[in-house]
């Protein structure tokens, strides 16, 4: 890890939640990312390799771990919470953006998703959590701006979800208003917090714990000088089809199955044939459904972009799952929404606002950034999550960074560590 990012931990203040108080999990963590490694899939990250490289993006979490693995449906373990992204930030809540929204599959729910497109432009947060929790976290983004006297501008909130229901007691609906707004209110811009946080709390990604992953790339001045950041929620993927940089991870490391720990197999449900964990460990074939999970993207971008623009930018986030193994499966909800953040708002006492267009032929590096930017948030989503165990003791393996290595070495695909600056 490089001293930078080694300071920011030794000075951090964070708290796990174990009961019903969530955790705030704002800082990086210990855990090294993928550029750390010497894993960059090309081009040069901004300062914190984060999606708050974009001037003014925040990014706030609230996590949710308590809870008995062995505990009955509602009472069971909390794997979950909400993340929050304000494009704006939350001084600038109310002021929109122009955005747009692309489905690569739509087996998934982003509330709000027809108003964004009807007029183009973001009107408040993204929110991000689990499947069974959008309406709640909806709710209360209205009730967090009624506070505020914002109620009627950030009434349609956009709400994305991915289903945690394998770690997660997702029937018990324990996200509630306070843990929204506490995301909310603790957005702020610097490093962001990966993996096992916020609404990536209970994920899973290619059959590896997974959850939150962000990255950006910075352009050079030749070509604009502008910065794209990428935050995802990462819960999507065959094993067998992971691949970093090229090299077939997911069949280099096909053992490390998820399995259940507890005295029963868990069930009735999509899982009920998950083997014991102290049968399949080194199992190599999937027992489970694969591929069936989702993943959100957003896409922040300082480059003037008209919302068509923004949609074609959106649409190139695809290009960066499939480079890992993602096909948009049947059962995935793979929604994108890219924005950006130029200034909107007209002059005092004007009705017209001055906006500018970055000309179309200059939009392929930003194109490149965001595929990139894309892979290397997947990558960190999963090497920021630990083995984690959790509803009717499921439990799904962290990424083995050591095997990752080997396997990256053995394709020769591995380049000398570039620490984030």
């Amino acid at each position: 890890m490089n001293p930078f990012r080694l300071s920011l931990l030794l000075g951090a203040v964070s708290c796990l939640s174990l009961g019903s108080a969530p955790a705030e999990a704002q800082s990086p963590q210990a855990r090294p990312r993928a550029r750390d490694l010497g894993i960059t899939f090309g081009g040069q990250p901004g300062p914190n390799n984060a999606i708050t490289d974009v001037s003014g993006v925040e990014v706030g979490h609230t996590t949710l771990i308590s809870g008995d693995p062995q505990g009955p449906r509602g009472k069971g373990a909390v794997r979950t919470g909400v993340t929050a992204v304000l494009p704006r930030g939350k001084d600038g809540v109310s002021e929109d953006v122009f955005a747009a929204i692309y489905s690569l599959n739509g087996n998934g729910e982003m509330t709000g998703s027809h108003w964004l497109t009807e007029a183009g432009q973001l009107a408040g947060p993204v929110m991000l959590t689990n499947t069974n929790d959008v309406g709640t976290v909806r709710d209360s983004v209205i009730s967090w701006a009624m506070k505020r006297g914002l109620e009627w501008e950030l009434g349609l909130p956009v709400v994305a979800e991915t289903w945690d229901g394998l770690l997660h007691d997702i029937y018990g609906f324990h996200v509630k208003a306070a843990h929204t707004h506490r995301a909310l209110d603790g957005a702020r811009g610097g490093p962001v917090a990966e993996g096992s946080v916020g609404g990536g709390t209970g994920m899973v990604c290619h059959s590896f714990k997974a959850g939150i992953g962000t990255a950006s790339r910075k352009l050079p001045e030749s070509e604009g000088g502008y910065t794209v950041g990428v935050l995802l929620q990462c819960n999507y993927g065959a094993r067998h089809l992971f691949t970093v940089e090229g090299v077939p991870v997911g069949e280099e490391i096909s053992d490390l199955r998820p399995c259940y720990t507890g005295p029963k197999k868990p069930g009735p449900g999509m899982f009920k044939n998950l083997p014991a964990c102290a049968a399949s460990r080194g199992a190599t074939q999937p027992r489970t459904p694969e591929g069936a999970g989702s993943i959100i993207v957003v896409v922040a971008t300082d480059a003037p972009l008209l919302p068509h623009q923004l949609e074609r930018l959106a649409k190139r986030v695809p290009l960066g799952i499939g480079k890992m193994g993602g096909l948009g499966a049947n059962s995935s909800g793979d929604i994108f929404v890219a924005f950006s953040t130029q200034r909107l708002k007209p002059p005092a006492g004007k009705s017209v606002a001055s906006v500018s267009a970055l000309d179309n032929e200059r939009m392929t590096p930003l194109f490149e950034a965001t595929i990139q930017a894309t892979q290397e948030a997947i990558l960190n989503s999963m090497l920021a999550s630990d083995t984690m165990t959790g509803a009717e003791g499921s439990r799904v393996y962290g990424l083995p960074q050591d095997r990752l290595l080997q396997a990256m070495k053995k394709y020769g695909r591995l380049a000398k560590p570039s620490p984030t600056p």
